[in-house]
Parts: C-alpha cells; structure tokens; sequence
C-alpha cells in the first residue's frame, strides 16, 4: 500500500514510443483520460495517452477513493448507476487488483434539518434504482457503537463502494496499454494543433501526433491548455488537504462523513480522513474573470474556504503563469509534471484530533502519509463532457468537481463511444460544453 500518493519521484511506468498518427490523442492520464483509453482501444481505435507527469499522480491520486452514487446531482446519478456497474466488472475482466470494496457509504445527520435534507435524495434514487435509505439515529448508532457523537440518522447505500486511487487508476491505465493503447509519461502536450478550424493533432515535447480527434482530460490543468488556442471554460482549482493514518481497529468498514469529516476504512487498515466542507482557494487571474459564473456557487457555501491572494509559483492559475508560450519551447506544464500543493497543516492537526474524539477506543491515532490535491471545478459543480463545436475533433472531459474518481469509468465508456460516432446512452445536456454562454440557467449541483 505505498506511494500514497502518486509523485514525481515514482518511476515512469509508460515510456512508448510515439507514433506520427493516431486516431484519437488524449491529454492527461488521470481517470478520465484512462478510462477513455481504454474503451477506445477495446474499440480498436489508435489511441495514444500523453501525462506531463505520472499516470494518476494529480487528483486521481489525490482523492478520497469513494465510489459514490450517494447524493448525486440528477443528471450525474444515470452515469454513476453505470460506474457503479462498472467497477467490479473492470476488475475482473482487467485481472487488475482495484482495492474495491463494496461496503457502502453513509453521509451522517448531526440535526433534523441536514437529515431532512439527506432525505430529498430518496426519491432520485428510487427512479434510477439505486438503494440509499434513510437510517434512524439508533440504526446509526447500531452501525458505529463505539462513535461518541449521537446522530439524528442518515442517508446510507449499501452499494457503493469504495477503492484505493493510487492503485486503481495506474491498474487501469496497464489494462488499457493491454488492450492496444499508447501511453507515454513525462511527456507533455505542449500545445493543440489545429488547422481550418479543425483538430489536426497535438505538439508535445516529444513531437508532433497527427489525429483527428483529441480529448483534453487534464484536470486542474485544462483550461490553460485550451486558452491558449482561445477555447474559455470556467474553470477553478480548489484544494483538498488528505490524511492517511497508520492501521488501527475497525471502527466502520465502509466511507462517512458528517458536517466535521469524512473517512472511509482502506484496503492495508488505516483510515482515509479530509474535512468536509472545507477547502482553500488561491485568487489568480482565470479566478478574476471568473467570478461572476461561480458567484453563486461560492455565495452558497461562503465560510466553507480559505481564501489566498496568490497561488505558489508555476501553478495553473498563478499570477506570473504564463499564458502564451511558444511550441518550440517547454510549457508550463513541463516546468510542472506534478501539481503537489503541501497540505494545510492545522487541517492535519484537527483531522486527527477529530477522528479520535469521535473514536476515543483507538487511542493515539498517528498519520502515516498527508498531501493535497486540486480539485477543478465548474460553476454549477457537473463537468464538461461534449466536444467543442467550434473546433471539430476537440473534447473535452474535465471540470469533475471532485467526483471524478467514482465515476470515471462511465463517462470513458461515453467519450469513447461518442468520439467512435456513437451514442452516450444518458441525456448528456447538462454537461455540454456551451451551458456557460448560451443563456442557460445555472443550476447548481451537489457540492464536492
């Protein structure tokens, strides 16, 4: 269970050699980058796979490792029914060890009104199948009985399931090298390019792969990349401060949070921890002119941040980032292979001073690892998933909002059945790529 999580310092596992042409270039080998590859290359498509850094090593890794159909936005539920189907068939047919466990995932009431809340998602569920219930405080308590917090109940699925990132995504990406696809880490896209308004490939610091379509799945790091060929997202990076204890008794087999924490239980017997509803955002350029789209958003949750005027050095939405920059020479995302922002100290603190009040038994609870990660989001909290229409050949799969992980193998199977010519199989509307410009009312999704 180590290399929690992903960084510059592992070893590069995906080193191909890059052919002149391709049918379909992905940038970024996050989860949705690799799903993609991997049902585009079951297809028999030519897919080649460019990462910057390592496979995973950003948000993919990053994250909490929930796979979960709970509290769901409408639109997202159809697909993540789907992922959940998915998971354990791609861990058999992959032969590929996921760390999935279906053990459920529970989000905990401290008051009447949240669980009242929780309950307005019963009726989603119950449309699209799913099996989220509403526990009673005395059903929680039966649950966990040695938490010292009294709870007004819950809304639990007993079918979610919850997986190890760092092991699941690089699996995946060796299943998809397996089913014919290219991958190549350390190997940055360096620019799109484009030719009569069309899709002719991409540039990367290795070369040029011509194609004639390309899915930009790079995380924190797509709208830089799209900017630069005047294709705007609204697109922001907030982060997420994790912390992975050492192995202690099973106090829930499965993932919760309440309005303090989340945690799930891991494959080696220590606890994933992250506060809920807090997360810290850097003010940088994109977020200036981005500020009326995600007005609401911010306005709906204002004291659950830490606002900071300026990003470190080199990241996507720094101050002295680079905009414009040459082909010819190395990109921001060169000078960068793994975003790795340090994680927020007096988070780490209370994480686990929190976890043990809660679970007093486990006595002295001690950190194994911490880090943090960039989670990009879009105004109404649902990504991008649609091509571009006007730049034929261009897609585009980002914006997750911290849900990406979950779902990643469904919206895979969607682009690539998309980028083959055929359909999703879900109402796709709601996360197409002009919401943000064609008049649409913004609607809000669940948050992250």
């Amino acid at each position: 269970m180590s290399g929690f999580p992903i960084v510059e310092s592992n070893p590069v596992e995906h080193a191909a050699a890059l052919p002149e042409r391709a049918d379909v270039v992905i940038v970024g080998g996050g989860v949705i980058g690799v799903m993609t590859a991997y049902f585009l290359a079951r297809k028999g498509r030519r897919v080649v796979l460019l990462e910057k850094g390592r496979i995973a090593g950003e948000q993919s890794s990053r994250n909490w490792g929930w796979v979960r159909q709970t509290g769901r936005d409408a639109a997202e539920l159809p697909v993540m029914v789907e992922a959940n189907r998915l998971w354990p068939q791609l861990q058999r047919e992959t032969n590929e060890d996921l760390g999935l466990e279906q053990s459920g995932l529970t989000y905990l009431a401290a008051s009447q009104s949240k669980l009242a809340e929780y309950e307005e998602f019963i009726p989603l569920a119950r449309m699209n199948g799913v099996d989220s219930r509403m526990l009673s405080g005395a059903e929680v308590a039966a649950m966990m009985p040695t938490a010292t917090r009294r709870y007004a109940g819950a809304l639990h699925t007993p079918s979610d399931y919850r997986a190890e990132p760092w092991i699941a995504v690089p699996g995946l990406a060796r299943a998809a090298v397996r089913a014919g696809a290219l991958i190549r880490e350390n190997c940055a896209v360096r620019g799109l390019d484009i030719a009569a308004g069309q899709i002719a490939g991409v540039i990367s610091e290795a070369g040029r792969v011509a194609a004639d379509q390309v899915l930009v799945a790079g995380g924190a790091w797509s709208s830089l990349l799209l900017r630069r060929h005047g294709v705007k997202i609204p697109q922001l990076s907030v982060k997420n401060t994790v912390l992975a204890t050492e192995p202690v008794a099973d106090v829930y087999g499965g993932g919760a949070a309440d309005d303090i924490l989340a945690f799930r239980r891991r494959k080696d017997g220590g606890y994933t921890l992250a506060p809920e509803g807090f997360h810290e955002f850097y003010l940088g350029p994109d977020a200036l002119r981005a500020t009326r789209p995600f007005l609401r958003a911010f306005l709906r949750d204002p004291i659950g941040r830490s606002y900071w005027p300026a990003a470190p050095a080199g990241f996507p939405d720094g101050w002295t980032q680079s905009r414009r920059w040459s082909m010819e020479d190395a990109s921001p995302f060169e000078r960068m292979r793994i975003l790795n922002p340090a994680p927020h100290a007096k988070t780490l603190r209370k994480l686990l001073a929190d976890f043990q009040v809660l679970f007093p038994q486990l006595g002295a609870v001690r950190m194994q690892a911490a880090w943090a990660g960039m989670i990009d989001v879009m105004p109404d909290v649902v990504p991008i998933v649609d091509e571009v229409p006007d730049v034929p050949g261009l897609w585009i799969g980002t914006g997750m909002s911290g849900h990406g992980f979950g779902i990643g193998p469904a919206f895979g199977r969607i682009l690539a059945d998309l980028m083959s010519g055929g359909e999703a199989g879900h109402d796709m509307e709601r996360f197409r790529f002009g919401r943000f410009t064609d008049g649409s009312k913004l609607v809000i999704g669940p948050g992250m």
